[in-house]
């Protein structure tokens, strides 16, 4: 069991517990606070605090606990990752690709070598199966809903899957960590930050982890949409597609950035209405609840970020790609960003999106 010392997980561990399973908590520790250089106190799943909370919870219940230490290739692949992607002009999801590629891997390992049969997680999520494939359905509770975060799990990590939460809502799961005893853990407040940008601040984490990027990337221009030169700004990684505060400079009224161009060191900013596109592509794609498309359009509801409620759009397979027309614009499709295709509450799959555009 995947404890991460909230809330969630921790019901989760209980339940199953009740449920007769033999359960082994695990504290992935994937990141250290004292290398990120931030200013905020240490808090999130991998503080010692946190820590400390998953395994009194299986003290209590007398389940053994475990931390596993993944912080060499968490670094290694998510932080770089992520790192890389805001110097190619693009706007990343560590929290997607952790899970994705590092704690169901992680915690796989590790359930083989002690012998278990599944891991779980404590995810507000469905799994289910129909026709030899596993996938991801929305989770009951549609505003806690963390399906757009699992699209690139294998089969082969979802068929020793379990989700104890995907039934329950938000209020449910407090009321039982009530009936429980676990006050404490009700009472905790939740964190959604990055877990290794505790400060929230990912220009700071930039600066910090690229020596002399800022003063490399100072100075470039803002553009609007013709090219036309507007001002200066503080270097291309340090803003994101749809940008509107932050920018250091006024028109009086409201623009946004509308485009990220690396080689020239240029921001594109521009209205609300140059942010609308209706076309994307996206690739690395994982298929889910099909094996392929085989080329055949598919209608979905595509979310383009984690709190989007997602869109009406064609999907079409086109090997390793995603081909998406959606029926009405949508504004700031941001390259990097990954894209969800649900056909009802399944996730038919998803991807990393490369670019936005009008048809």
């Amino acid at each position: 069991m995947a404890m991460s010392g909230g809330i969630d997980s921790s019901l989760a561990a209980v339940l199953l517990h009740e449920q007769g399973y033999e359960v082994i908590g695990m504290t992935m520790k994937t990141w250290d606070y004292t290398g990120s250089g931030g200013s905020k106190k240490e808090t999130g799943c991998c503080s010692l605090d946190s820590i400390n909370d998953a395994r009194n919870v299986a003290v209590s219940l007398g389940f053994p606990h475990y931390i596993l230490d993944i912080r060499s290739e968490f670094g290694d692949y998510v932080i770089d990752h992520f790192t890389n992607e805001y110097l190619d002009g693009r706007t990343p999801n560590p929290c997607v690709l952790c899970n994705t590629h590092i704690k169901w891997d992680a915690l796989l390992r590790r359930a083989d070598m002690l012998g278990c049969d599944f891991i779980a997680t404590g995810h507000y999520a469905k799994l289910k199966q129909e026709n030899g494939r596993f996938f991801i359905s929305r989770g009951f509770d549609v505003s806690k809903d963390q399906s757009y975060a699992l699209w690139g799990v294998s089969q082969e990590s979802l068929s020793r899957t379990i989700l104890p939460l995907g039934d329950l809502t938000k209020k449910e799961i407090y009321q039982q960590a009530t009936d429980r005893g676990f006050v404490d853990l009700v009472n905790k407040p939740e964190s959604y930050e990055i877990c290794f940008v505790p400060d929230n601040d990912y220009r700071g984490f930039l600066k910090r982890r690229v020596p002399g990027l800022a003063e490399e990337v100072a100075g470039g221009d803002f553009v609007n949409e013709s090219g036309e030169v507007l001002g200066k700004h503080e270097g291309y990684p340090f803003y994101t597609i749809g940008q509107r505060k932050g920018l250091g400079i006024a028109f009086g009224y409201p623009v946004f950035v509308t485009g990220i161009e690396k080689e020239t060191n240029r921001v594109i900013l521009g209205i609300d209405n140059d942010l609308m596109k209706n076309a994307m592509t996206v690739n690395q794609i994982r298929m889910m609840k099909y094996e392929s498309l085989a080329g055949k359009p598919l209608e979905t509801t595509t979310k383009i970020r984690y709190k989007d409620s997602g869109s009406p759009a064609l999907i079409t397979q086109l090997g390793d790609e995603m081909h998406v027309r959606f029926h009405e614009n949508v504004s700031a499709i941001t390259p990097g960003q990954a894209a969800v295709f649900y056909e009802g509450d399944d996730v038919v799959g998803g991807g990393w999106i490369q670019s936005g555009y009008r048809l």
